[in-house]
């Protein structure tokens, strides 16, 4: 059984219904109780809510990506810079015109090569298993 309500639309509106209503083959009244419907309806806030929380999730997870390859290579370079300094001897100052000029012809060749790496997609952090990032959980007796 159905009651009966009268409502009164804006000419615009009402034709808005209208034209719908012929485009889905149905009538005025079933668009405009699936309307009320959906908007009486209370599961539409748990929807949003829910697509907010995946949307959240995900950033989560990029933010510790993000964080992690950060992390991982400030290490590196740090490791890199250590190690560097710890074997380099001092040059004589005769050979440290040689020296930079050696130095800034590899690093033209480190950053061509970069750049090859790059173009190709290819990245060190992706190279490293995520086993070996994940911090150990053994136990110590």
């Amino acid at each position: 059984m159905r009651d009966r309500m009268n409502v009164y639309f804006p000419p615009e509106l009402l034709k808005q219904i209208s034209d719908l209503a012929d485009r889905k083959k149905l009538s005025r009244s079933a668009i405009v109780e699936a309307a009320v419907a959906s908007f009486l309806s209370p599961d539409g806030a748990d929807r949003r809510e829910a697509a907010f929380a995946r949307r959240l999730d995900r950033l989560s997870r990029q933010m510790q990506r993000l964080e992690r390859d950060v992390g991982l290579s400030a290490e590196t370079l740090a490791l890199f810079i250590r190690f560097w300094l710890t074997i380099t001897p001092p040059l004589p100052s005769d050979a440290q015109g040689a020296a930079q000029a050696k130095g800034r012809e590899r690093f033209e060749g480190f950053v061509e090569a970069l750049g090859r790496r790059l173009q190709k997609g290819q990245s060190f952090l992706r190279e490293i298993p995520n086993d070996f990032l994940r911090p150990e959980t053994t136990e110590e007796a």
